[in-house]
């Protein structure tokens, strides 16, 4: 008994120096509450950043889609990309969707966004392409039925799921149901081409890996761009818009790849992919 009591004694002293040596995780905030700086916006059939209509802007706060300057939405599918190219990270957002359905929106796209990740750059997007190649978080909105968020989408790419090439465009997450114009939390940990989960408030929901260019789904593109079978390792981030107003009151995202050298001052312990060009030391004092 008495060494049983003396192990675990050890055990807690371990874990709490752990604890202790754990760096408090340092969120970017990709949106600033005030504008788009940092943000460009791309929308079928419009050059980039030609933000028809005021269709991405700030209110209250918060970064909304909006639709008022729509007579017909004209499958005019919209995504605003946050600069920069990302590989190892976590991106959350919190959203909501609120009001009508723009004039003539596709059915299935009521109370429908996504955050893409592993995407292409905007500036590589056709004029009249609908969606960048990447894999979409489906954001989706309760009809009082049971209707999942955090879904996987898959525009001109394939995941792999417990071993098996999927090559089904939409596959539903075992999230709960998020009806009326509640706050959700959707958070998406992506680490290279090896693994990728969704989280719907704090619970895991769906978990693939290995993504990669191919199927289809994505039109108005240079075919150049998209090799298929090649892994997706990085790429970038963007949201959504599908013809419903939405919502976002919070965009950030933690690096998980960066300084694994614990001498060094930026060196953070969550770390899971080394890059130790970034690693800043100290100087030593002359004497």
């Amino acid at each position: 008994m008495k060494a049983s009591l003396t192990g675990l004694l050890i055990l807690l002293g371990v874990v709490a120096f752990g604890q202790k040596k754990a760096d408090k995780e340092e969120w970017k905030q990709l949106f600033n509450g005030k504008n788009l700086d940092g943000w460009d916006v791309k929308i079928r059939g419009y050059a980039l950043n030609e933000n028809f209509g005021n269709t991405f802007r700030v209110e209250n706060g918060s970064m909304v889609v909006r639709y008022d300057a729509y007579d017909d939405f004209k499958q005019q599918y919209g995504h605003i990309f946050y600069k920069g190219d990302f590989s190892y990270y976590r991106v959350a957002v919190e959203y909501r969707f609120v009001g009508e359905q723009a004039p003539k929106g596709e059915g299935w796209a009521w109370r429908n966004s996504g955050i893409m990740v592993h995407g292409q750059p905007a500036e590589t997007m056709g004029l009249k392409q609908d969606f960048p190649a990447s894999i979409e978080v489906q954001l989706l909105g309760g009809n009082d039925k049971k209707r999942t968020t955090c879904n996987l989408c898959t525009p001109g790419t394939n995941v792999v799921i417990d071993g098996k090439l999927i090559t089904q465009h939409c596959i539903n997450s075992t999230s709960q149901t998020y009806n009326g114009d509640q706050w959700v939390r959707a958070e998406v940990l992506v680490l290279g081409d090896s693994l990728i989960q969704h989280f719907a408030n704090g619970e895991k929901v769906l978990e693939y890996n290995k993504p990669q260019i191919g199927g289809g789904n994505v039109s108005g593109h240079d075919p150049a761009l998209l090799v298929n079978g090649k892994l997706l390792e990085h790429g970038s981030i963007s949201l959504q818009s599908e013809s419903h107003p939405v919502e976002f009151r919070k965009v950030e995202l933690l690096e998980l790849k960066g300084c694994m050298d614990p001498k060094a001052k930026n060196y953070k312990s969550y770390f899971v992919k080394s890059d130790n060009s970034t690693c800043e030391y100290k100087r030593r004092r002359r004497k």
